[in-house]
Formats: C-alpha cells, structure tokens, sequence
C-alpha cells in the first residue's frame, strides 16, 4: 500500500514537473555558471581552501534541501489539508500518514539524486573531488535533511492555509541561504553573523557538508544543532499537526 501511494504521489509530481525540474536545475545551473569561470578550480582562502567549485556544489547541495524542506514541503502539505485530500484518506484504509511519508521518502530521493548530479558534474567538468569524508558528508547531508524536513513539517502543522504555508515558507527561506553562507561566504562574514549562522540549520548543515568535503572531522556542535532541530521540529509537528 505504502509503495502504491509513493508511487502515485511520484506520478503526480513528475505531473508538475516545474518544481522537481527547479530543484535540480538551480543548483546544477549554479555550478555551471561558476564553475567555468576563470580561477574557479584553485583553492581560495576566503572558501574556506576550497575552490570555486566545490564551495557552489556544496551550496547547491545545500540550496536543495532549503527548497525541498522549506518551501516545497508545507506548501504541499498545506495544500493538501486545505483541499479535504487529508481528511478523505482518513476515512478510507489508507492512512493520511501514509501520504506524508510517501512526500518525504519523494523529496529525500530527490535531494539525493540533486547532490549525486552536482558531485559527477563537479568531478566530470570541474575535476572537483567528491567529499574526502564520504561518510561523515553523507551524515551531514542526512541530518540536515532531517532537520529542514522537520522544519517544514511543522510550518505545515502551524500554517492555516497552503498560501499561508508558502509565505511562512519563504519567509524562512531566505534569512537561511544568508545565515548559511550561501549569499556571500561564510569566511567573509561579520563574527556576528557567522556565529548566529553557524546555529541555524542550513548553516549547520552546509558548514558539516563543506568540512566533510575538505576531510576534516565534523563539529560535534553541528552534529547535535541538526540533530535538535529535527527532533524538536518533529514533535513539535507531531503534536500540532491537523489533518483537516
């Protein structure tokens, strides 16, 4: 039943294939435009010793998974709610529940396969190396899509409507890819602002991913700021969450 409905939610997406097509295009069009600028394969202090390269697949890996959670998620999810969808399947064997993990197990493949693509592209074109720690990026990648999820997971749960749930959505959005680094590099912040970013999920998602990449050891601190949002985003969901 589960991969039934799985199923059918990949076909309805692939329906409105704007959004799935947006999620990949960004960041693989990212990489591209820096990517074949000149100096973008050397080692830059201001990124941290990565090159140009990596720094954008790392940002557009990271760009996938605020798109997917942030915005994607509660707008579906909210829309769904809105529309009776919900409340439907929970008067037949299909548990609504069912739908929301078919949404998740969608948008985690889908950021999974946005950061392969990026990965190839970025060693094919660039002779970008993958991660040097592929495990602990891997980690990283999985936690900080378990937390943006959560966090999305509980605009949904809190946003009266699906417009309701875009604007919450977006407003989260956008301060994120900015504490995350993704406007201008995290090295060249203000203290201030590198500090408050580095305890924001997509900052402590993308600074994980980007030392992974580098092979060094990941923060425990970043470990355990992913890991909070995720579980406090989560029930906090869990308990707020309306299925009309």
């Amino acid at each position: 039943m589960f991969a039934r409905i799985t199923f059918m939610e990949f076909k309805l997406n692939m329906r409105e294939f704007v959004v799935p097509l947006f999620v990949l295009v960004l960041p693989v069009a990212l990489l591209l435009g820096f990517g074949f600028q000149p100096g973008s394969r050397k080692a830059d202090a201001d990124l941290g010793g990565q090159t140009g390269a990596e720094y954008i697949a790392a940002i557009g890996a990271g760009i996938a998974l605020a798109i997917l959670g942030l915005s994607v998620l509660p707008a579906t999810l909210a829309t769904y709610r809105e529309k009776g969808v919900l409340r439907r399947l929970a008067t037949t064997p299909v548990r609504p529940v069912y739908l929301l993990a078919a949404q998740l197990v969608l948008y985690a493949v889908g950021a999974l396969f946005t950061v392969a693509v990026l990965i190839v592209a970025g060693d094919v074109l660039f002779g970008t190396p993958v991660p040097k720690s592929l495990f602990a990026f891997l980690g990283a990648l999985v936690l900080g899509m378990a937390a943006l999820f959560a966090i999305g997971l509980l605009v949904a749960a809190v946003a009266p409507t699906a417009k309701a749930g875009q604007a919450i959505g977006m407003i989260l959005f956008f301060p994120s890819l900015f504490l995350g680094g993704v406007y201008i590099p995290r090295e060249t912040m203000p203290a201030v602002l590198r500090n408050i970013g580095d305890y924001s999920p997509l900052g402590a998602t993308l600074k994980t991913m980007r030392d992974a990449w580098m092979g060094t050891s990941p923060h425990i601190a970043q470990l355990a700021i992913m890991a909070a949002y995720a579980v406090v985003a989560g029930l906090a969901a869990t308990k707020l969450f309306r299925w009309e």
